[in-house]
């Protein structure tokens, strides 16, 4: 096995129909001059044809043929190579899709055709007894009775692995027929109906899946069917492509998607080490407040999110709540109860959503039970998943629970309860947290009793994810730049402190783990997040704003545009401006949908819809609106400024590994997902790079910002001892400003860099500057990376290392090679 070269910093690229691997390559140069050490590729297994993400894996024994297989992997791995770039790869352990044809993925071909006989029926997680015996294949758009009755289900026939086959055929769909009904000629005359009887699976329409949907699935995603990697044989199968590519060298790290969907994380990430290596790897682990990534996880730490919270939080004025509350209960008409909000959002998805993973969960518990009635075991698991106020919590079946995860359950039972609003029978709830901790007296089926405690875990985190990032992220709209993946709306601004306290603890227990501010799965892009957090210093000043833009959009309103729709649009349209028509009508669109108020993606309202992209349309094609906007982001610079560069160097140069999302070394403005997902212009971050290189001045907060990157990135790939590993310390300097947030970094026998970072900007100019404010500096001679000043050790004046005007960050490197 060749040995990984050093992660010390990535580059986020989404690979896809406009990013091949061989466009990858033609990067690599102008990604290591800007000073990255890894690539970071999303997923490159065999994915849907012209799937943009990647997630939708239909073969894990071949590289992606869309972009470029194996002899463009081979080639992007050489190009990176060659100029000193290592590869960190995306692997998807939770699920693969289920595509149109099925035939596409070998593995559900056989399912479909052989049912619980099929080798591969071990791969999935299937509830054979709850369809008798069969899959439930949600794929009709009506019932089978109507599709029957309209003749689109018709037998066809197919060259397959042993010749011609026949096959049942509705639209795009193909279906396997099992051998038991392929008695030669007579199967195109047998009636359809006694023809589906003999199958493994039971077609049905896809509302059915909600209810009655038996294979688990990612979140509520019935094409996304999940993967049982706790089998030794699906881990090996499914995991030996990149896993070879670790042990010969081409990949150094991987990033592992969604852990808290697998059925142990913990016995994956370590039969994933001992593969390979002991590779540096990430996980995409959502910790909520001040939950602790498990340390008994063998890898380096999380992807970021949790870092993304803290920093984020630095440039958000706590301040501000209380008038922007009031100001949103003005224009809503209503208060905005955030916890209750989430508990509705929560209710929603146990009983309509995710139905048939409640019922799963009822059938292995009455099996464990059978004492416990049906409906107290339903109404006592929805609460308990009402109540669940993190992703999951960490219970082995055999294994002792720990005492933080029976206390979070018994608190999720008590707030479970209040949130449905009827009184839970307690040796029920008793009874019910026992089995989920593997404690329970009296156990029937023991079976029984592990798989409810495997499936409780898995089920907790979809009911969060769609719950509250995707419904109540959109409806909340006090501070939508709060509304962020592994963020808590509730939570208004971190102080100096409270940062400092989590990347001390960061250095000492993950000096490893990767941090980020913008990724494929956030609801906003960084930048837009920097522009959004002005409005907590701001909050009058805002008040004033989106009451005369409300005005201004009177012709535009056309229809019933919703207060709160109106309201969340125009935090979007400043942070994201300039946007144009077609962007914020999509954005509009899916976020309405999100919200799940006025339309959804089950049950949209046209006319709704096309009444908010009007709007949308009409506010951004508007002079007058356009010019409001641009007055207040004129008005707002220095303070939008301020975060951007300073969010960018405390997350590149704080503990961990950093990693830049495509595009993001620029100001980048991007909404969710597909928009942060288009295309990157990186010639022109080339050419700029190149200018900036060459003495050229920086011409706007774009080339500012690339500064910013270039610097922190090249200090880091300089000094990687510096950051990474487990001697990379951290220390924050003391100083008499609130509007500082400096850090030290080094060496724990001592410093080298020291890290400046204006706060909360605005208010800071508003009381006239630093005045006599100082900041500490380690004894020695400091240059700044940024502006070239030169400072001495000591106390010193903050108006003198952050003048204004001139760079509100400073990235100080030792300059006299003198130890503090």
């Amino acid at each position: 096995m060749s040995a990984p070269r050093r992660v010390v910093s990535t580059y986020r690229l989404q690979l896809g129909p406009d990013l091949s691997f061989d466009d990858a390559a033609a990067q690599v140069l102008q990604l290591a001059d800007l000073g990255v050490s890894h690539l970071y590729l999303s997923p490159i297994l065999q994915a849907s044809a012209g799937s943009s993400h990647g997630y939708d894996v239909v073969d894990h024994s071949r590289l992606a043929d869309g972009l470029g297989g194996t002899a463009g992997f081979d080639r992007l791995v050489a190009a990176a190579h060659g100029v000193g770039l290592g590869l960190v790869v995306d692997v998807v352990p939770n699920h693969m899709t289920t595509p149109v044809p099925v035939l596409l993925a070998a593995p559900l071909w056989s399912l479909l055709k052989h049912g619980e006989a099929s080798p591969y029926a071990p791969w999935f997680d299937i509830d054979w007894a709850a369809q008798d015996g069969k899959v439930l294949w949600p794929v009709l758009g009506d019932s089978l009775a109507t599709v029957l009755a309209a003749g689109d289900l018709v037998v066809d026939r197919i060259e397959g692995e042993r010749g011609v086959e026949a096959v049942l055929r509705y639209f795009d769909h193909v279906l396997p027929l099992a051998p038991r009904s392929q008695p030669g000629d007579d199967v195109g005359r047998m009636p359809l109906g006694s023809l589906l009887a003999q199958q493994h699976y039971r077609l049905a329409s896809w509302r059915e899946a909600s209810s009655a949907l038996n294979y688990r699935r990612f979140f509520d995603v019935t094409s996304l069917i999940a993967l049982r990697v706790e089998d030794p044989g699906v881990f090996d199968a499914t995991h030996r492509v990149i896993i070879e590519a670790v042990r010969n060298g081409q990949v150094d790290g991987l990033r592992i998607d969604h852990p808290d969907g697998l059925a142990d994380p913990r016995g994956y990430l370590q039969r994933l080490s001992e593969a390979t290596g002991d590779a540096w790897t990430v996980v995409e682990k959502i910790l909520e407040g001040e939950e602790r990534l498990p340390h008994d996880w063998d890898c380096a730490g999380t992807t970021g999110y949790d870092a993304l919270f803290r920093v984020g939080g630095l440039f958000v004025d706590p301040r501000g709540s209380e008038p922007l509350t009031v100001l949103s209960e003005e224009l809503l008409g209503d208060h905005q109860d955030l916890a209750a909000m989430s508990s509705d959002a929560k209710r929603h998805v146990v009983s309509s959503v995710l139905v048939a993973e409640v019922e799963r969960l009822v059938r292995a518990l009455r099996r464990a039970l059978p004492g416990i009635p049906a409906a107290s075991a339903r109404r006592t698991l929805e609460a308990l998943l009402v109540g669940m106020d993190r992703y999951r919590i960490y219970v082995h079946p055999g294994e002792p629970a720990g005492p933080e995860a029976g206390r979070e359950l018994s608190s999720a039972a008590t707030r479970g309860a209040a949130a449905l609003g009827q009184p839970l029978e307690p040796t029920v709830v008793d009874a019910v947290v026992d089995l989920a901790l593997g404690r329970a007296a009296g156990v029937a089926d023991r079976t029984a009793e592990s798989d409810f405690i495997t499936r409780f875990q898995q089920t907790c985190g979809p009911v969060m994810a769609k719950a509250v990032e995707d419904t109540t992220f959109y409806r909340f709209v006090r501070l939508v730049a709060l509304n962020e993946v592994g963020g808590d709306p509730a939570h208004f601004g971190v102080s100096a402190t409270d940062f400092h306290a989590f990347a001390e603890r960061l250095a000492s227990e993950w000096p490893m783990t990767m941090t980020t501010l913008s990724t494929h799965d956030t609801k906003r892009s960084e930048d837009v997040r920097a522009r959004l957090a002005v409005l907590a210093e701001r909050p009058q000043e805002w008040a004033a704003w989106v009451r005369r833009a409300r005005g201004l959009a009177d012709a535009h309103r056309h229809g019933n545009v919703d207060a709160l729709t109106e309201y969340f649009l125009w935090q979007n349209v400043v942070g994201a401006w300039p946007v144009d028509a077609d962007r914020l009508a999509a954005y509009a669109t899916k976020a309405a949908r999100e919200a799940k108020l006025h339309t959804s993606w089950v049950d949209g309202d046209p006319a709704y819809e096309e009444v908010v992209s009007q709007f949308a349309a009409g506010i951004t094609g508007d002079a007058a609106v356009g010019r409001h906007v641009e007055d207040w982001l004129v008005q707002t610079h220095v303070e939008s400024r301020a975060n951007i560069l300073g969010q960018k160097a405390v997350q590149l140069l704080m503990p961990g590994v950093p990693d830049v999302y495509q595009g993001t070394q620029l100001v980048d403005l991007s909404l969710v997902d597909p928009d942060n997902r288009r295309p990157v212009d990186q010639a022109d971050r080339a050419r700029r790079l190149s200018r900036l290189d060459g003495g050229g001045l920086p011409t706007d907060l774009s080339d500012e910002k690339l500064l910013v990157t270039a610097a922190a990135l090249r200090l880091r790939r300089e000094r990687p001892d510096t950051f990474v590993g487990e001697r990379a310390g951290y220390e924050p300097l003391p100083s008499s400003s609130e509007h500082l947030v400096g850090f030290r970094r080094g060496d724990r026998g001592g410093a080298d860099v020291c890290v400046l970072v204006t706060r909360l900007a605005g208010r800071l100019r508003d009381r006239g500057g630093w005045g006599d404010e100082v900041v500490t500096l380690p004894t020695g001679r400091w240059r700044d990376r940024l502006s070239a000043k030169v400072v001495h050790g000591g106390d010193v004046p903050l108006s003198e290392v952050l003048p204004h005007p001139g760079w509100p960050v400073a990235v100080l490197v030792r300059d006299d090679g003198r130890s503090s």
